[in-house]
This record gives C-alpha cells, sequence and structure tokens, in this order.
C-alpha cells in the first residue's frame, strides 16, 4: 500500500532514512562511488524538506519511498529507494505509476546514476527517455530522463 508519509515527525523521517540508507548503499556499490552524498543526508535533510514523500508498505515495514518535487510545468522524482531486501518485487515501479498517475503535469523527470542498470531500466519501461549526462563533482556519471503526460504506461 502506498501513502503519503508525513516526513516532518521525527520517527516517520527515521524510517525513511533508513529506507535510504540501505538502497543508497546498494546504488553505490552499483556506481563505484566512494563519496556518495546521497548516504551523507540527516534526518534533519527529511524533517525540513519541502518535497512530497510517499512510502510502499509490505505489512508493517515501509519497503519503499518516493520522493517528488511537484510542479505545475513538471514533477521530479527526487529520489525511489527500495530495501534491498524488498528488492524485484515491483515495488519501485508502484512506486513510478504512482508518481505518474498522482501528479497532474506535463512533464515528469528523473536522474539516476549512468551505471545505475536496474533505475534506467525501470525509467525507460515507463517511458522515461534520456535527455542529457553530466559529470557530477563526487565523480558519479548522471543521466536525466523525461517523460510527457501522454506517454504510454506499461
Amino acid at each position: 500500500m502506498i501513502q503519503k508519509l508525513e516526513h516532518h515527525r521525527t520517527r516517520i523521517a527515521e524510517k525513511i532514512r533508513e529506507v535510504f540508507q540501505a538502497s543508497y548503499a546498494v546504488e553505490a556499490k552499483l556506481l563505484g562511488a566512494t563519496d556518495f552524498p546521497p548516504l551523507k543526508r540527516p534526518v534533519a535533510g527529511f524533517l525540513k524538506s519541502p518535497n512530497d514523500f510517499f512510502g510502499y508498505h509490505r505489512g508493517a515495514e515501509l519497503a519503499g519511498v518516493v520522493e517528488v518535487v511537484p510542479g505545475k510545468g513538471s514533477t521530479h522524482i527526487q529520489s525511489l529507494v527500495v530495501h534491498p531486501k524488498f528488492f524485484r518485487l515491483g515495488i519501485g515501479s508502484a512506486l513510478v505509476a504512482f508518481v505518474l498517475d498522482s501528479y497532474d503535469c506535463p512533464l515528469f523527470t528523473v536522474e539516476t546514476g549512468l551505471d545505475n542498470g536496474p533505475a534506467t531500466a525501470l525509467y525507460r519501461k515507463f517511458g522515461f527517455r534520456e535527455i542529457h549526462q553530466y559529470d557530477t563533482d563526487h565523480g558519479v556519471r548522471k543521466v536525466r530522463f523525461e517523460r510527457s503526460r501522454d506517454s504510454q504506461m506499461p
């Protein structure tokens, strides 16, 4: 079940951070990153964020989280993380589909590390297309994807 998370509450922010830490540790290894800023995000970074957070629960556990930056012209998926013990269960797909269904805007964007094959495959499955690549100051090559509102859903 997907529901909005009250990330301004400390305990909820801590749970969100736990999923981020577990998921981003795997991504950092995939990317060969030794300095990976998402792993340095403190609980306060979630508590003070103006973004929307939605969680996918499996039973009582928070299995996945999507962080969304909404806008009238475009909506950006800032982060999409799934706890490793819940990989390959369709949670990432469910969260992407949820965002696409929930936000009424003409354009959706997302970024990931170029070498993150699972994330790239997920976004391409939903009709996102690559528009730009760039190097970060922490040594990771990133790719930006976009998708228009009228693209086909899987």
